[in-house]
């Protein structure tokens, strides 16, 4: 899955020398310079700086249409594009009938509450039943909006199993105006999760987010030098219900993972997070009776408890700033209501 915010398209007619043009990226004015291995495999997920570097020696690295090394420096502005011999794999989104809970919708944008378990963009053996196949069904006829088309569409992406309020871009317009405001941070998000332990009643995380080098599906925290990108996530501690805690998440910026990353990294990972290990019973008793108790809430919510609850931005047509707010899904709900019962025993029995 590819950061829309440095696509500008995938063009898909091959060129003169019979090759394929399958990524093209266009370095931030701010970029820092750095090499097009890292920069590529910071974009394009399961991809190892060894394989950029083998495309570079073969040539498939190009930046401003001129073919470069590996050990080329990205700098602002540069246009990078991936070169293959072999097409790229159709794009075209195709329209399916799924339900979307559509908070907002003008002719500019839309605003989706996304469920747990639906996947926002096709790729990596979810090449449909996604949001944006929904998205095509739910435009129709409307050609304006091409739900293949980078220019529109989502502003910015959640989990699979994450819920809660997306942003989508109907006109290229909005999608610049919209992206600039995440990349400038002038966005308010608030996040809800359940994690494990008892956090501070505040705090601030701050270390550089990027791929692990152990489990390439994962996320790490790299407090020190220059790895990965920097990510600042403030939380407050809601409920203290003895061995979770329900927090609020605020993001100064918006990296892979971030909340499951940076939570994990000062020992607090999210309930039942199954890859970054909060599927396992890490506060609690011995007792048999505690361990199906933890199975049951497992059950109740299969996933890791995250939820997007509030969103806020600058409308890119009426320069209005928009707030929206989502109700915490069945799922988390039913899941806290068992904690508060069972902190509740807790109390009375001690």
């Amino acid at each position: 899955m590819l950061n829309e915010e440095y696509i500008d398209e995938v063009q898909e007619d091959d060129d003169l020398n019979g090759r394929y043009e399958h990524f093209r990226f266009t370095a931030d004015p701010g970029q820092s310079l750095v090499r097009i291995d890292k920069f590529l495999t910071d974009r394009i997920l399961n991809v190892s700086r060894t394989r950029m570097q083998a495309a570079a020696d073969a040539g498939n690295l190009e930046v401003n249409g001129k073919v470069v090394k590996a050990n080329y420096r990205v700098k602002p502005n540069d246009v990078v594009v991936v070169m293959l011999d072999y097409p790229p794999r159709d794009t075209t989104i195709i329209p399916q009938d799924i339900p979307i809970d559509i908070v907002y919708e003008d002719d500019d944008l839309l605003v989706v509450n996304k469920a747990a378990g639906m996947v926002v963009h096709p790729g990596h053996g979810n090449f449909d039943g996604t949001l944006l196949n929904a998205l095509a069904y739910h435009f129709g006829k409307n050609n304006a909006f091409d739900a293949s088309d980078p220019r529109l569409g989502l502003v910015h992406r959640i989990d699979k199993d994450t819920s809660g309020l997306l942003l989508i871009a109907k006109n290229p317009f909005a999608k610049m105006f919209l992206s600039q405001q995440f990349f400038h941070k002038t966005t308010d998000r608030l996040y809800q999760a359940l994690v494990w332990g008892t956090t501070d009643a505040e705090g601030t995380i701050v270390g550089n987010i990027g791929r692990s080098t152990k489990d390439r599906l994962q996320m790490a925290v790299f407090p020190e030098g220059n790895v990965g990108k920097p990510a600042v996530t403030h939380y407050k501690l809601l409920e203290n219900f003895h061995y979770v805690s329900l927090v609020e998440c605020k993001l100064e910026t918006g990296r892979t993972h971030q909340i499951r990353a940076h939570m994990k990294y000062i020992g607090h990972p999210l309930f039942n997070d199954v890859r970054y290990g909060g599927d396992q019973i890490l506060k609690g008793t011995t007792f048999a009776k505690y361990k199906q108790f933890i199975q049951n809430c497992f059950n109740i919510c299969p996933r890791q408890a995250l939820h997007a609850k509030t969103l806020g931005f600058e409308h890119p047509t009426t320069h209005e700033r928009m707030y929206f707010n989502s109700e915490l899904p069945d799922d988390m709900k039913n899941l806290l209501d068992k904690w508060r019962n069972y902190t509740t025993c807790i109390i009375f029995a001690d």
